[in-house]
């Protein structure tokens, strides 16, 4: 009997990644293609030790590291951040997008992205995402309460026709008014390794913007960038923080916990007003300012550039990975299975025939279950979207965690699956 309970309290469902790390967990021998895991051999144990003991070796440095801070965050990395977001986007450092002011740091980009939903939406208002999406932000929304509507994705991003296509029909329902803003993975994107090239990060600001009067208030674009430092491929694509008028559009968040350290669990996000003011708020009721331990720790990786040293080194990893997993995919995956590359991040995505399953409940993915290999059903990845069917024949495939070994040896594994049921 749950009726005690808050209406959120009541609704919040157990998230995928629940059991998903609890089937990592009980079976000892399987390989897991399915974290996001960061590679365990790259975590960089020596130069944090030798940060943190430069940190803590005075009372002058140590004592205020092991206060409480700011709950904004402390000044110092709020800056670093700033500067390192215009290195990255070739900007200016009078970039009104870029102001260190506009930066707030988190407990990872997770915190962000979810007082983000507490300060703008209201109990069935609508998220437009893309199809498919990071399963861990649907799980959010269910938990608040909040509707999805997908947009359909190509491999250079969202599929502008289709999300006017989508705009357009709310505008008709009426339900525009409830649209608040559009959550975009834009760097090799989590599922699908897909990312979204500057012109089509203009395009949707330039859709959002014109439907804005009918919606009668702001439609934000959220960039989510987790991803965009593990590139090992490819040029860099600017932000949407570089489009004109993004300043009073475009909410970044970014993250420190993928490119450095999970366990230095750090994010950050540049928000325009009045959001800024409203998250600031809400993050004092959640804990007035993230552990600052870490923050200096994050500031010093930063300031020394012993960050882009790791980030570096980290790339080319990634890269080796990709390019076994690759290379095994080629070998043992039959031909009539649709294999999306990415140029960084951690991911594969595969796309079966339309009349095979690769939901939780088929048999493709209990037949890999018990040959001791997971990876991540794509039809959790998918909005429940009255607009269309959940496509159940895709899945994501993971190289971050995995040794070259076991990456071999798990698509060995699912490869053989697949040939029994393709």
């Amino acid at each position: 009997m749950k009726s005690h309970l808050s209406k959120l309290g009541q609704r919040t469902v157990e998230p995928p990644i629940s059991w998903l790390m609890h089937a990592a967990l009980s079976q000892p021998d399987l390989i897991s293609l399915a974290a996001g895991f960061t590679d365990n051999p790259s975590l960089p144990i020596a130069e944090t030790r030798a940060l943190l003991n430069e940190i803590l070796r005075s009372p002058k440095t140590g004592q205020p590291a092991l206060q409480y801070g700011i709950t904004a965050g402390e000044t110092n990395l709020r800056q670093l951040t700033a500067r390192h977001l215009q290195k990255l986007d070739d900007a200016g450092a009078t970039s009104k997008s870029h102001s260190w002011e506009r930066v707030m740091i988190t407990g990872g980009s997770q915190q962000l992205l979810y007082m983000t939903l507490e300060a703008l939406c209201d109990e069935g208002d609508i998220i437009l995402v893309e199809d498919p999406t990071y399963f861990v932000f649907l799980s959010i929304l269910q938990s608040r309460g909040i509707r999805a509507r997908g947009v359909r994705l190509e491999r250079n991003g969202l599929n502008l026709a289709h999300l006017e296509c989508v705009l357009q029909s709310l505008k008709r329902s009426g339900e525009l008014c409830r649209v608040k803003m559009l959550y975009l993975v834009s760097y090799f994107q989590n599922p699908t390794g897909a990312t979204t090239s500057f012109r089509k990060k203009r395009g949707i600001l330039k859709l959002l913007k014109k439907f804005e009067r009918a919606a009668g208030h702001p439609i934000y674009l959220l960039e989510d960038a987790a991803y965009r430092e593990l590139r090992f491929k490819g040029p860099d694509i600017k932000s949407a923080l570089m489009v004109r008028g993004a300043a009073e559009r475009v909410i970044y968040t970014g993250t420190y916990s993928k490119p450095y350290a999970p366990g230095a669990r750090l994010g950050f996000g540049l928000l325009p007003e009045p959001l800024f003011t409203s998250v600031q708020r809400i993050k004092g009721n959640h804990d007035f300012g993230t552990a600052n331990l870490l923050q200096q720790l994050l500031a010093g990786a930063l300031a020394t550039g012993l960050y882009d040293k790791h980030v570096a080194k980290i790339e080319r990893r990634y890269g080796q990975k990709a390019r076994v997993m690759k290379q095994a995919l080629a070998e043992h995956f039959p031909a009539n299975v649709e294999i999306w590359e990415s140029g960084g991040g951690l991911y594969f995505w595969a796309r079966l025939p339309k009349n095979v399953s690769s939901s939780v409940k088929s048999k493709v993915f209990q037949t890999a279950l018990k040959n001791d290999v997971l990876y991540v059903p794509g039809e959790i990845c998918y909005a429940d979207d009255p607009a269309r069917a959940k496509p159940d024949n895709e899945m994501r495939i993971s190289f971050g965690s995995a040794s070259e070994e076991n990456i071999r040896k798990g698509i060995a594994r699912l490869g053989a699956v697949l040939r029994k049921f393709l």
